[in-house]
């Protein structure tokens, strides 16, 4: 009896160290959609509805990180940080931070699993780009540089920008 207690502890140790290897690996990377399957097949290979991306707060015309959080979520302050000193430094993109728990038709209809998830959608409003966990700087800014948004500010490396930039804004409970 010792031996199968052994074994299923070993094969439960194992079994873990595995999946916590592998979300370390994929957490916080940004992926391009059209390869990881995560958005559903209409929202991958057209626009968002207009109706959904205005009830979001997404303006149209410009690329958008668009970020699901949730209250008690501390990666969501992470990846709101590092999406504000982002769009502060380029200027055509904008921040918005969506409450997941206050908007349950869009997330089902964006098939957000979790929080934080990060979108990334061009000007035409398509998801090009999808991030859960906790995306660094660097993977953000060329996540949307191959996403339409082009031009670099001088101090593009620099340090955290003070406050939310002009491109953030938090959509909350309402």
């Amino acid at each position: 009896m010792e031996l199968v207690g052994l074994a299923t502890v070993g094969a439960v140790l194992a079994a873990g160290v595995a999946v916590g290897a592998w979300r370390r690996r994929t957490d916080g990377r940004v992926r391009p959609v059209e390869q990881t399957g995560d958005v559903s097949e209409s929202v991958a290979a057209e626009q968002i509805d207009r109706a959904v991306l205005d009830r979001l707060g997404v303006e149209p015309g410009r690329v958008t990180l668009l970020q699901f959080s949730t209250a008690f979520c501390a990666p969501c302050r992470a990846v709101r940080r590092v999406s504000a000193e982002v769009a502060g430094l380029l200027p055509e993109v904008r921040h918005v931070e969506v409450d997941a728990e206050s908007h349950l038709d869009e997330v089902r209809a964006l098939n957000i699993w979790r929080t934080p998830t990060l979108l990334v959608l061009d000007a035409a409003g398509r998801v090009t780009r999808r991030a859960t966990g906790v995306p660094t700087k660097p993977q953000l800014i060329a996540a949307l540089a191959e996403s339409g948004a082009g031009g670099r500010r001088d101090g593009l490396g620099a340090g955290p920008a003070e406050g939310a930039g002009p491109g953030d804004q938090r959509l909350g409970r309402g």
